[in-house]
């Protein structure tokens, strides 16, 4: 038995669930696991493994979920921590993942998108805490992850001067986003980490599940996020609709909104390029390759915007097309290229 299972079974006797069975429910791009904690009697919780010594740190989410409590919306409710050992037992809100919910029944897309939409504006309009600057510089890092491992992941080679022109024309291109007003970004905002609670009300029928990388940004961030998803597509008719119900609703200048969600989605589409290659090559994950085609195509779309006119003539001529052939020596990379 490792060191680590036995700091767990010690969290779930202290927590007083130690006659509970154990079941994996998840893991993630991160270091974190999911397990389901289920009793005699039916009670369920659920357990986060965090190890801090992987780089994890659960108390990020014990602040922002007090936070997004506080504010009048649905994360889950924190049952008992230990946040120097790295675990965390949570409500437990269940299975039916937008995602889940949409396979199986598209006639709710509307009906989910909307809630998810009137989640943002509500915590978009809720006084924010303190947190760390989701801005142009940060974004520039970001968004050059794409040159970082995908340029390198499919040609072999690094290209630092490319990098550096792409670099700075993209900070040039969005800087004029950090004069904006700030809200909390979740950064992590899609149908995977969203739950629908249709017996609850109002907001809470949205269960809110992964914002412990919480950040200031713009408010366009988390639409684009759950809007341009990188795990299924959502119709374009929902996403215009679900952009303008935003902008109604927080009177949001139309034209620059539309301009910030392009240069936003352009950043977070570049930047998911980047961590799905390096997830595949740094980490063993080669799944994360397969779902490159649709940030791919998310990329092109934001391109379009005059805006990004500059960007898209250098991403065009740097980032190769993810053809098969190149996903494919992607994955024949898998795990080869260790983190320093």
């Amino acid at each position: 038995m490792t060191d680590r299972e036995n700091l767990l079974r010690s969290f779930i006797h202290d927590a007083g669930w130690d006659d509970a069975q154990r079941m994996t429910v998840a893991g993630d791009a991160s270091n974190r696991r999911y397990d389901r904690l289920t009793r005699g009697n039916g009670t369920t919780a659920i357990l986060m493994d965090a190890p801090a010594e992987k780089g994890e740190d659960i108390r990020p989410f014990m602040r922002i979920a007090k936070h997004l409590s506080d504010v009048g919306l649905n994360p889950p409710s924190i049952l008992y921590a230990n946040a120097k050992t790295g675990f965390l037992l949570l409500e437990d809100l269940g299975d039916a993942l937008f995602a889940r919910v949409l396979e199986n029944d598209p006639s709710k897309e509307t009906r989910l998108y909307e809630a998810a939409v009137d989640v943002l504006v509500h915590l978009h309009a809720a006084p924010m805490p303190e947190l760390a600057t989701y801005d142009a510089q940060v974004m520039t890092d970001m968004a050059g992850l794409a040159y970082d491992w995908y340029l390198f992941g499919v040609t072999g080679q690094k290209d630092s001067t490319k990098t550096a022109l792409f670099k700075a024309a993209f900070h040039k291109a969005i800087l004029p986003l950090d004069s904006a007003p700030s809200v909390l970004i979740q950064r992590d905002y899609h149908a995977e980490n969203l739950l629908w609670l249709p017996d609850q009300n109002g907001l809470h029928r949205v269960g809110l599940l992964d914002f412990q990388d919480a950040m200031a940004g713009h408010a366009a961030y988390d639409l684009v996020s759950v809007l341009q998803d990188a795990r299924r597509d959502v119709p374009q008719a929902i996403e215009v609709a679900m952009v303008a119900r935003y902008v109604a609703a927080t009177k949001a200048d139309p034209a620059e909104f539309e301009t910030a969600y392009a240069l936003l989605g352009a950043q977070r589409n570049l930047r998911i390029l980047g961590v799905f290659a390096r997830l595949c090559m740094a980490h063993g994950k080669a799944h994360y390759v397969d779902l490159i085609p649709r940030v791919w195509d998310h990329i092109e779309t934001n391109l379009r915007h005059p805006a990004l006119s500059e960007i898209s003539a250098m991403v065009h001529a740097d980032l190769p097309y993810p053809t098969p052939a190149l996903l494919k020596k992607l994955k024949l990379q898998c795990a080869t290229h260790p983190m320093p």
